[in-house]
């Protein structure tokens, strides 16, 4: 008789949803994290009564009512839209790309002014029959100002090498909105879980026994003994040890700064910094999440990096080397009929926190 009917490996979204099923259906479940914390990347921690987003800003948004119901029923959400800036050379524009951005870089007002001016740009290059490359590519689908200005430098960062060795798969389109919306989304509901995100997992995990501080790598042999089956969340290449090699990630470096006595720094949640001189690729502004008033502000420069192992890995890097790769990793986590691999590092897929929610709800436990 095991004493767990679940070992949950990662106390992220995946697994707190999981988790907090399979308790509702009456399973015994143990949640381990190695992180000193729940929530995973979607962690938030108050800071002079701001919630700050630990790793990175994450906006929930759905289509799906039934998602969004569900999340409402753990925490209530608020009415935030995602409304990002981007900056070049002291310059702001707005995103995603749409008539204030085109307003902003060429004083044109109508749509009509707007496509004139992209159609024109995009036929300089319409020699161009198979892009080699991002440059290529988003030259063959804006034009010079738009992917000079807001494309180029971000993305040279983001993926840390020159635009021209960027493969081209990465921005297949660019999509144009010819109306005056910065809403960055197009789903029907959007919003931030009021008072953080750390309050949904604690609703999540409520009545489960969590240990955190807890790596399932250094005592394998002891927690694969405690379950009758195991949900596992983490690497998929290390979870077979890499024995077929490493899939690739890129990596992020968070500067959290407070500053006290600032009511308001930039005016904005998110500010993205296109240029590759500035060094980081964004500027975020918590309080502006929850709408805060209070008299202190905290801001937190987000740079990319180079994964490397032991680094915190955030996104799958889906190029036909690695997707091969992660074939071969599927087919043996196929053999494993006691382990449920899921989530953004085992599926090696970019969710986003609806899909997560939405792929979980749909499971038969």
């Amino acid at each position: 008789m095991k004493q767990y009917d679940y070992l949950i490996i990662g106390a992220g979204l995946y697994g707190s949803m999981f988790a907090y099923r399979a308790h509702k259906a009456g399973k015994r479940c143990l949640v381990i994290d190695r992180n000193p914390h729940i929530g995973g990347g979607c962690y938030t921690e108050q800071v002079n009564g701001i919630n700050v987003h630990k790793y990175g800003p994450h906006i929930f948004h759905t289509s799906n009512k039934e998602v969004w119901d569900f999340m409402n029923s753990l925490v209530p959400f608020n009415d935030f839209i995602n409304s990002p800036i981007a900056c070049y050379k002291g310059k702001r524009y707005n995103l995603p790309f749409n008539m204030n951005t085109f307003h902003q870089l060429w004083g044109v007002n109508t749509p009509d002014e707007a496509k004139a001016i992209i159609d024109k740009q995009r036929a300089e290059y319409a020699d161009i029959q198979e892009p080699r490359n991002l440059e290529e590519q988003a030259l063959k689908l804006a034009g010079r100002d738009i992917y000079e200005t807001l494309v180029k430098g971000y993305s040279e960062k983001q993926w840390g090498m020159k635009a021209t060795e960027i493969p081209a798969f990465v921005i297949r389109r660019l999509p144009f909105r010819f109306e005056f919306n910065n809403n960055y989304f197009n789903d029907s509901f959007q919003g931030i879980p009021i008072g953080g995100y750390t309050k949904i997992f604690q609703t999540l995990l409520d009545g489960i026994e969590v240990r955190l501080d807890t790596d399932y790598f250094q005592n394998r042999e002891y927690f694969d003994s405690l379950a009758i089956k195991t949900v596992f969340t983490g690497q998929i290449d290390a979870f077979f040890d890499y024995r077929l090699g490493e899939l690739d990630f890129r990596s992020l470096r968070f500067e959290h700064k407070l500053m006290e006595g600032v009511k308001d720094f930039q005016g904005n949640a998110v500010v993205n910094y296109t240029e590759a001189e500035v060094p980081y690729t964004r500027c975020i502004e918590h309080k502006h999440f929850e709408f805060g008033q209070q008299p202190d502000t905290v801001v937190t420069y987000e740079y990319s990096r180079k994964w490397e192992k032991g680094a915190a890995p955030y996104y799958p890097i889906n190029n036909d080397r690695n997707n091969a790769l992660f074939a071969g990793y599927s087919k043996l986590a196929s053999q494993k009929k006691d382990v449920i691999f899921g989530g953004r590092l085992a599926e090696y897929k970019y969710y986003d926190m609806h899909q997560i929610v939405e792929n979980v709800l749909k499971m038969d436990l």
